[in-house]
């Protein structure tokens, strides 16, 4: 990274531009167009959003699998058209009932890695069967289609996912550099490895044509046990002990009695007063709501002007949000720490994020993820499910704030959000982003630019942004003028970056703006693969 003073090295010599998506008949907004499409025409064949999102999250399994997938968690808040208050559903990470402090040794070491926990020898909670927390993603998925969903049959909602798991993986070069990025921990796990490095190397797109496809080994056919089982065989079913037995043999400690236990939590979304004029409807508690919360209150008298965020306001954001993150990270797993220093949150997190709406108006935002690139890069070999790596959201130091201990959950940043007028008739929003602790600043500004610029979800998208991920410094878009720059150094560390496919600098942020006479989408710009569906007219 790079200082103000400094020139940065770009990459990219090229202005990126996403289209915004439009209609009467419901939008889908996924970092992947062909989910985003599956969910779309959920919709135009009678479905609502609850459906569409549901299905869209279930072909995301196929089409990238290193953000998420059947062995993931997340959280989705559900907002019905006509209403008011919105909902959580919340299948957040919880570790297994065996999970074993003594299992993660400590090498005495730190590591830099998505935390600053200390090491574990073998980075047994990173990596591999011990690093998996319960997967709720399906039970998730189930809440979903069963508190708000309609009548339409699961086998339906599960058609477009069941079609990509058999056709494959598309072998373009942003597969590649995904698995890439993973592939020294993928050759460790032989089933990761015949699907993910063939000949024992990343797949490569053909230098002329078209990309192909490749195989993800048994994921379709645990997909299909789904469509004709229902979602429950996942935890009680066929496919639960097929689940249990893989893990078992691999050396994990998720259990038949975890995955019986599992469920998702549907309850009332806690609110966050914006200015007076808006509520935002957030998934609460162990995500990232509180220091939203806090970030918003920090920021009542520093409202952008209408035109547009100047370098006053940027400076101040990195000031609040700095300060908002010293709080959140305060103590957490820091007993044993230098004096001062505190565990950190994921940063790099390979989530993903999906808004919908229907053309009802019902709005669902759904965060979803493996935590790390791949998870845990271990694919069960009997089912193809690629599983999280979730118990790296604990502090490994037994006895800190955030220990690993049997049926805990910890701290994640997952902000899905959904806003309201709070009094009288206006646009509703729903919308989210991926990308660890990154997802917060994104959400906020996203917010703050419609909201309170009136910018279109098209100008917001394409704004430059900063980012906040602690308290320690703040990272600046090179694109930003030069007088925005010099405000940020003056108040306090900052580095200049690009915004870029690889490195991440920035989170993946998505959003819909909904209103009487219908509806916008937009994706993330930088996302290759991202897309804002519109719903065709049925009639």
């Amino acid at each position: 990274m790079t200082a103000v003073n400094e020139v940065p090295y770009r990459t990219q010599n090229w202005t990126l531009r996403k289209p915004m998506a439009s209609g009467r008949n419901g939008i889908v907004v996924s970092q992947n167009r062909e989910a985003a499409e599956a969910g779309a025409a959920i919709l135009e064949a009678g479905g609502n959003a609850a459906d569409a999102a549901v299905a869209a999250c279930f072909a995301l399994a196929a089409v990238e699998p290193w953000n998420s997938g059947l062995g993931g968690i997340g959280f989705a808040v559900v907002l019905k058209a006509n209403e008011t208050t919105a909902k959580v559903v919340d299948f957040g990470p919880v570790a297994p009932r065996g999970a074993d402090p003594s299992a993660y040794p400590l090498t005495g070491a730190m590591k830099n890695d998505l935390f600053t926990w200390p090491e574990v020898v073998g980075d047994a909670n990173i990596h591999g069967p011990l690093s998996f927390v319960i997967p709720s993603s399906v039970a998730g998925y189930a809440a979903l289609k069963e508190s708000f969903g309609t009548a339409m049959p699961v086998s339906e909602l599960l058609a477009p996912a069941i079609a990509m798991a058999r056709r494959g993986l598309a072998q373009d070069w942003y597969t590649t550099l995904k698995i890439s990025s993973s592939a020294a921990v993928l050759r460790l796990y032989q089933e990761s490895a015949r699907i993910y490095l063939p000949n024992g190397l990343p797949p490569v797109p053909p230098y002329q044509g078209k990309p192909g496809f490749f195989r993800l080994g048994n994921l379709a056919s645990a997909l299909e046990r789904l469509a004709t089982a229902g979602l429950d065989d996942f935890y009680h079913g066929e496919l639960a002990g097929r689940l249990v037995a893989d893990i078992h043999a691999l050396g994990g400690v998720v259990d038949a009695e975890d995955l019986a236990s599992c469920q998702a939590i549907v309850r009332d979304a806690p609110t966050i007063d914006w200015r007076g004029t808006h509520l935002v409807h957030t998934a609460g508690g162990l995500t990232a709501a509180p220091t939203l919360e806090a970030v918003v209150a920090g920021m009542a008298s520093a409202k952008p002007a209408t035109g547009g965020p100047d370098a006053d306001w940027f400076a101040t954001l990195s000031r609040v949000m700095r300060k908002a993150y010293a709080s959140r990270l305060e103590g957490l797993g820091a007993a044993t720490s230098a004096p001062g220093s505190a565990a950190k949150e994921p940063g790099d997190t390979c989530t993903t994020h999906l808004t919908v709406v229907d053309g009802e108006g019902t709005l669902v935002t759904v965060t979803t993820t493996l935590l790390s690139s791949m998870g845990s890069r271990v694919v069960l070999p009997d089912t193809g499910i690629l599983m999280n790596n979730g118990m790296m959201w604990f502090d490994p130091r037994p006895g800190s704030a955030n220990a690993i201990a049997p049926g805990a959950r910890p701290l994640c940043n997952m902000c899905p959000v959904i806003v309201t007028p709070k009094d009288g008739p206006g646009p509703r929003y729903a919308g989210g982003a991926s990308g660890g602790r990154r997802i917060l600043a994104s959400v906020y500004q996203m917010l703050a630019w419609t909201l309170d610029c009136g910018m279109g979800l098209e100008e917001a998208a394409h704004q430059p942004r900063i980012d906040v991920s602690g308290p320690d410094q703040t990272s600046a878009d090179l694109r930003l003028p030069a007088e925005t720059l010099a405000a940020l150094e003056q108040a306090g560390p900052v580095v200049v970056v690009e915004h870029s496919v690889l490195p991440i600098n920035f989170a993946c942020p998505n959003l819909i703006r909904v209103d009487a006479g219908g509806a916008d989408g937009i994706s993330d710009v930088i996302s290759p693969w991202s897309a804002a569906v519109a719903a065709k007219d049925s009639s």
